[in-house]
């Protein structure tokens, strides 16, 4: 059965459970209709549904402090849009879920599928739990528009290039989105079992996170869809510039659908009034969509990659030791934004200062962690896994396999950022490193990015360069040589 159509509703007026993963919405939600009873194209019915979420030992303790914080805050959004109804249990979903649907009388739970290693095998693990139970659990669409695993080539294998993916993912087409919902107006008959365990929402420091839950997500994109898309393809590389969606840490909470956005799009596209560039905008910014799909495609076919070299020729390249010495002390110096390389530092201090970076400069900043200053990639990965707002394994990991030349699509390892010349071109006026790094806030335009070469650039303690790029890029390809021949 394909993955958004919603089942056939059994016999009986029994509760059903419906159990909240990364899809923190009402509406456009297969699972939440087919928990109520619907077919899928008309509104809930009847049914009475028990919201429940699992705070997962094994995904909340890996979890970094703003992943935490924002989850906690879309679960407390999502709560009001359910009258205060949503159950939170703390504890393995094996025990858990069985026991709150033995709670509730219900024999069925319904869920978004999991795509992901961690979640395939815990969904397999409660899937049997409920059998054992004498219930069974019923999965009703994906966090993405086409299911990954959906999409193969003319031989019916997995696509390892994007372009081609991208071309028959648009082919293949999603479901348009689900009936709407309105969890306040009673539409739903929600039911209530007791207990809730909210964990304590971590202390964020000076790190800032803008509103998270659906309605939050909504304004956002609709912000966007007005006032940003149709110069989207020009802007998305300024980083000082506001032209991004910022919709990621949505999208990784299911906070809104991806199918939701792309119907959007689509309506965009069907306006006979938009000129040939705010068109290629708008498809630049559906192509965007694509590669988080692809990514998870790559994924849910190789599940080791989250962790190991997508291409393992380059795992033998040789690596600084960060454990120690000097390794240890530059790696510091990336992370906390001391690197002397105004670029990288003003990503670094962002990603510090809001938990996300924009894409344009994660590029810059993972390019030099591994060709410069010569560290393994997962290094930089489990960084940004701790830091950003938005971590989501299958694009974070990937992404950085592809600046390490290791991935899908991956840039050549010989391609190497250089992080004098990239802010010169996509920050000319160096607002973006001056946003970030108060001690070049002296430097007029340009000037930011080379505070070595102006008399007083150093006046106000920042650091000296770690490493003379031009040095470390021929190292970098020495040992490339090494590897390759």
């Amino acid at each position: 059965m394909p993955a958004d159509r919603v089942p056939a509703a059994p016999g009986g007026d029994g509760a059903a459970v419906l159990w909240f993963r990364r899809d923190l919405r009402l509406a456009d939600h297969p699972a939440l209709l087919a928990a109520s009873g619907s077919d899928g194209h008309e509104p809930p019915g009847s049914r009475g549904v028990v919201p429940l979420f699992v705070v997962d030992p094994s995904l909340w303790g890996p979890s970094g402090d703003p992943r935490r914080a924002w989850l906690l805050r879309s679960l407390h959004a999502l709560d009001d849009a359910l009258g205060g109804g949503l159950v939170v249990r703390e504890g393995d979903p094996v025990q858990v879920v069985p026991e709150v649907a033995r709670e509730a009388g219900a024999d069925e739970v319904h869920v978004s599928a999991d795509y992901g290693p961690y979640g395939r095998r815990r969904d397999s693990a409660v899937a049997v739990a409920m059998e054992q139970a004498g219930g069974r659990m019923v999965a009703t669409g994906s966090p993405y528009a086409v299911a990954p695993g959906t999409v193969r080539n003319g031989s019916g294998e997995a696509y390892k290039v994007f372009s081609p993916f991208s071309r028959a993912w648009q082919r293949q087409g999603w479901a348009t989105p689900a009936a709407p919902v309105d969890g306040s107006a009673g539409q739903v008959a929600w039911q209530r079992v007791p207990g809730r365990e909210w964990p304590e929402e971590p202390d964020l420091g000076g790190t800032v996170l803008p509103e998270a839950g659906e309605a939050a997500a909504q304004q956002t994109w609709h912000r966007f869809l007005e006032e940003k898309v149709h110069g989207y393809g020009p802007a998305r590389n300024l980083p000082a510039t506001a032209g991004t969606s910022t919709m990621s840490a949505h999208l990784k909470y299911g906070e809104v659908h991806p199918r939701t956005l792309l119907a959007d799009l689509a309506a965009l596209l069907q306006d006979g009034s938009l000129g040939q560039e705010q068109r290629e905008s708008v498809e630049t910014y559906r192509t965007e969509l694509a590669w988080r799909e692809f990514y998870a495609d790559v994924l849910w076919h190789r599940p080791d990659s989250a962790r190991e070299y997508l291409r393992p020729q380059l795992a033998s390249m040789r690596h600084d030791d960060v454990r120690r010495g000097t390794g240890a002390e530059r790696l510091l110096a990336w992370q906390e934004g001391r690197t002397g390389y105004p670029m990288v530092d003003a990503g670094m201090r962002q990603l510090h200062a809001e938990a996300w970076v924009h894409n344009r400069v994660r590029m810059i900043v993972a390019s030099f962690l591994v060709k410069d200053l010569h560290v393994e990639w997962q290094h930089g990965a489990r960084y940004f896994m701790q830091m950003l707002r938005d971590g989501d394994l299958a694009s974070n990991n990937h992404g950085w396999q592809w600046v390490a030349g290791s991935g899908t699509d991956a840039a050549p390892y010989f391609r190497v950022f250089n992080p004098v010349t990239q802010g010169q071109k996509f920050d000319p006026d160096g607002e973006y490193v001056r946003r970030y790094v108060p001690e070049l806030a002296h430097l007029a335009g340009g000037k930011a990015h080379t505070p070595w070469e102006v008399a007083d650039g150093y006046a106000h303690g920042y650091p000296e360069r770690v490493v003379d790029h031009a040095a470390e890029r021929t190292e970098a390809l020495a040992r490339l040589a090494e590897v390759t021949g």
